[in-house]
C-alpha cells in the first residue's frame, strides 16, 4: 500500500469518504466543512500523533500533529487563513464536535478507500495482469 503519510491520497480518500452522514455541515460547494472533528479522530486511528486544536469564532477547529508535522486535512472549509495555536486536544475533546455515528460511518468509509487503492496498487505492480 502507498505511504499513508501521502498528504495528496489521504485529501484524495476523505474528499471521496465526506458527506452528510460524516458531517450535517457538509456541502458540495464546502465538503470538508464540519468535518474537522470526526477526521482529526480517524487520522488518528490510522496514523497516531497527537490531536490539537486552534481556536476559531466561536469555537474549536480540530486537526493533527504526526512527527512534529501539522495535518490539516479540513481546512480548506475556511475563507480565511488559520492562525494556528497547536493546543493539545484528545480524543475525547474531538468527539465532542462529533458523534458515534458519524465517525463510525468516516472510519469505515476510509478504511474502504484504503483497501479498494491497495487492490489497485497490487494489480498495477503484478506483472501477469
Amino acid at each position: 500500500m502507498q505511504n499513508i503519510l501521502d498528504k495528496k491520497a489521504l485529501l484524495e480518500i476523505l474528499l471521496d469518504s465526506w458527506s452528510l452522514r460524516s458531517s450535517s455541515k457538509w456541502t458540495l460547494n464546502n465538503p470538508a466543512r464540519g468535518q474537522c472533528g470526526v477526521t482529526a479522530l480517524v487520522i488518528h486511528d490510522l496514523i497516531g500523533g497527537r490531536i490539537v486544536k486552534t481556536h476559531i469564532g466561536e469555537g474549536w477547529h480540530f486537526y493533527n500533529d504526526i512527527d512534529n508535522q501539522r495535518y490539516d486535512f479540513t481546512e480548506s472549509q475556511f475563507s480565511k487563513t488559520i492562525i494556528y495555536e497547536d493546543l493539545l486536544s484528545n480524543r475525547e475533546e474531538a468527539l465532542l464536535d462529533t458523534n458515534q455515528e458519524q465517525y463510525e460511518y468516516l472510519h469505515q468509509r476510509v478504511i474502504e478507500q484504503l483497501k479498494m487503492r491497495q487492490r489497485i496498487d497490487e494489480r498495477k505492480s503484478d506483472p501477469s495482469e
